[in-house]
């Protein structure tokens, strides 16, 4: 299998604090898909701004699709390239409807408004969507936030998908829809959840980040009832 993403003995520290990061190494290849545990203030969401580039690294090399990545030029494809899902969807989502939210990634990918048009009409559709078009953003429910949010970065049709505790303030009826989605779905992608079930479900390679370092793990098993 092709490697898509690589990081080669990553080390990062915030300003004034210890270090999150210590020599974590990282790949995922195509049709890969990778869960990321770990407790609070880990590094997790860290390790993705990393691989996209909105943080950079104190030590250690960034590999996306074949090439080394150092400076902001070199992050600009990666991000065209990988959809994102931050952990609080107000981070994501700022335009005044759900319907525009969805078409500002693609107008910035260059794509003329017709098809812009018909990409919205058909994302909305497929994630069921449709009854939102209209919406304020900022007047919707955490879980309806965040399948919005994931709407705008599937509309962009990315090779690889990061989703950081997609679960979160999700009902049982949309976490179930979240989980035909993704199942459905042929990225790579790669998962930072406390979600034992969830993580079952989407995910086949399991790895925990503790105390810097990026370790393998087994998934949970919860005893039949």
């Amino acid at each position: 299998m092709d490697k898509l993403i690589e990081l080669k003995n990553i080390h990062f520290a915030y300003p004034a604090h210890q270090a999150t990061l210590k020599g974590v190494d990282f790949s995922l290849s195509t049709g890969e898909r990778i869960a990321i545990t770990g407790p609070n203030g880990a590094g997790k969401s860290t390790l993705f701004h990393i691989i996209v580039g909105l943080n950079q690294p104190t030590q250690g090399e960034v590999f996306a699709f074949g090439e080394k990545r150092d400076k902001e030029a070199d992050f600009k494809e990666v991000r065209r390239r990988i959809g994102l899902v931050f952990q609080d969807p107000d981070d994501q989502l700022f335009c005044p409807t759900v319907a525009e939210d969805i078409a500002f990634g693609l107008f910035n990918l260059g794509k003329p408004t017709d098809e812009v048009m018909q990409i919205v009409e058909d994302t909305l559709h497929n994630m069921h969507l449709g009854h939102l078009r209209e919406r304020a953003t900022h007047n919707l429910s955490g879980g309806e936030k965040r399948l919005v949010s994931l709407a705008c970065v599937l509309s962009m049709q990315p090779d690889i998908l990061l989703l950081d505790e997609p679960t979160n303030a999700l009902d049982e009826g949309t976490q179930e829809r979240l989980l035909e989605i993704l199942t459905n779905l042929p990225q790579a992608l790669v998962i930072i959840s406390h979600d034992a079930h969830f993580r079952r479900k989407v995910t086949e390679r399991y790895l925990s980040l503790e105390d810097g370092q990026l370790k393998a793990a087994k998934p949970k098993c919860k005893h039949a009832l």
